[in-house]
């Protein structure tokens, strides 16, 4: 479980930003490895867990524009 990676979407990658996880602004390749290392300093043995709070965050988010 430790290999995989956290997958990005405008979703998760924003609440990634909001939280500190994330703090390059395109959401790449190496956006995806940059939460994938933060989030291995949560949970060193399973990182990718956090995905579903990250994209339940964001995609439950209301916003208004």
């Amino acid at each position: 479980m430790n290999k995989l990676l956290i997958p990005l979407d405008v979703h998760s990658a924003r609440v990634a930003r909001e939280t500190g996880l994330l703090s390059r602004l395109q959401t790449d390749a190496k956006a995806v490895i940059e939460v994938t290392e933060n989030c291995r300093l949560l949970d060193p043995e399973d990182p990718a867990r956090l995905d579903f709070a990250l994209f339940g965050t964001g995609i439950n988010e209301k916003h208004y524009f």
